[in-house]
């Protein structure tokens, strides 16, 4: 069967594929720590819980706006307002299914053939692929570990060309848990407004930082940074609502229009009752999200405690989300040989980071409980020692 080019250029989603078959393993019987899965392994809060129960009982279960239900957009656009100081209206923000999909959808609606959009690396796996998707080209700017891995202003000011239309930001960042500072964020606004783009901020972990990390959105800095920015942002890592599929979009009306009646030929509306789970999120009590974020940070000591121990691994101490991202170029392996070997000898399922668009690591995300991660950093250590 002929399918289409477009389908040809995208690679499958790594992270995907190796928590599968670390389930599958463990389906077995086999005795498998996981590091593999981007999602928090706390339940979804019960008020939470609770709001959707009730939404179904009251038959929320109808088709709604295709942009999201009402009371949900003006609930998410007073969270923007307060917590973000972005000064959108309800009418500024869309409901989609995950923050995946929301990105998914601006690409589309935003890009043309030939658009270049400067992605950072590491970065988020999917990322480069929905801009192959939207028949876009992903410029890539490799970024250091001895510069914190985040982009530069002149690195940014460098990779711009005619063609550039947006530029991707994800603080605190998948995979390696840098946070960008309110200075560093200045420096690329700066960049943004001179060549005249757009960028998204990918905030999806903003509530989920360390120590003395500040989280400040890109958007806030200037009026003129503000008309440039779009917010990229859901519920499933903050409220361990992964499974809810419920993400949002805000920016300029005119975008927002355009994303709305693209998902209206293609998802229609968001899950009708779980949308009320998402609103009892923002207007409920946040001490879920607290303990969450204290047990995150008690997990990111040890492992972090544990990486420095072993010979052969460096590791930068991320800042915020819940992944850490050593280098393995020590053991003389790259990182899909060195994960699948891993995972076959030691039974412990990591992420290779040629995923990220950097080969000379691997992610590990500690988002498990901590006797796995104990467990799993035992075999890791005895694994890496027997290949230095």
């Amino acid at each position: 069967m002929k399918l289409a080019a477009r389908v040809g250029q995208v690679t499958p989603s790594l992270t995907l594929a190796i928590s599968a078959q670390a389930k599958a393993m463990k389906a077995e019987g086999i005795d498998v720590c996981s590091f593999s899965a981007g999602e928090p392994d706390f339940d979804t809060p019960d008020h939470i819980k609770a709001a959707a129960k009730k939404a179904l009982d009251e038959g929320k279960t109808k088709y709604g706006p295709a942009a999201g239900d009402p009371q949900l957009r003006a609930a998410i656009a007073a969270k923007l307002q307060t917590e973000n100081q972005l000064d959108y209206q309800a009418e500024n923000t869309i409901v989609t299914n995950g923050g995946k999909h929301s990105l998914y959808n601006l690409m589309v609606a935003l890009l043309d053939p030939g658009d270049e959009v400067i992605i950072p690396a590491p970065y988020w796996l999917s990322y480069p692929e929905m801009v192959k998707l939207a028949e876009g080209t992903p410029k890539i700017v490799d970024t250091t570990a001895e510069n914190g891995y985040k982009l530069t202003p002149q690195q940014l000011r460098d990779a711009c060309t005619p063609k550039t239309r947006l530029l991707v930001l994800n603080s605190p960042s998948n995979p390696t848990g840098m946070v960008y500072t309110p200075q560093e964020l200045r420096a690329i606004a700066e960049v943004v407004v001179e060549r005249d783009i757009l960028v998204v901020s990918d905030e999806i972990y903003e509530k989920i930082i360390y120590d003395d990390a500040e989280q400040v959105s890109i958007g806030s800095l200037s009026p003129e940074i503000f008309a440039r920015t779009i917010i990229s942002n859901g519920f499933a890592k903050a409220y361990s609502m992964t499974g809810w599929r419920l993400g949002f979009l805000a920016g300029p009306l005119e975008l927002i229009k355009a994303v709305s009646t693209l998902q209206s030929h293609s998802t229609s509306n968001v899950c009708t009752f779980a949308q009320y789970g998402a609103i009892a999120a923002l207007e409920g009590s946040q001490d879920c999200v607290e303990e969450m974020r204290q047990a995150f940070a008690k997990r990111r000591t040890y492992i972090l405690d544990r990486l420095k121990a072993i010979p052969g691994l460096t590791c930068p101490e991320p800042k915020g989300a819940f992944y850490v991202f050593p280098n393995i170029s020590q053991t003389g392996m790259k990182s899909l040989d060195f994960c699948k070997a891993l995972l076959d000898r030691e039974n412990v399922a990591t992420i290779p980071g040629i995923a990220f668009g950097a080969d000379d690591c691997i992610r590990l995300s500690y988002a498990t409980d901590l006797p796995t991660i104990e467990k799993g950093m035992d075999r890791l250590e005895r694994f890496v020692r027997s290949h230095l």
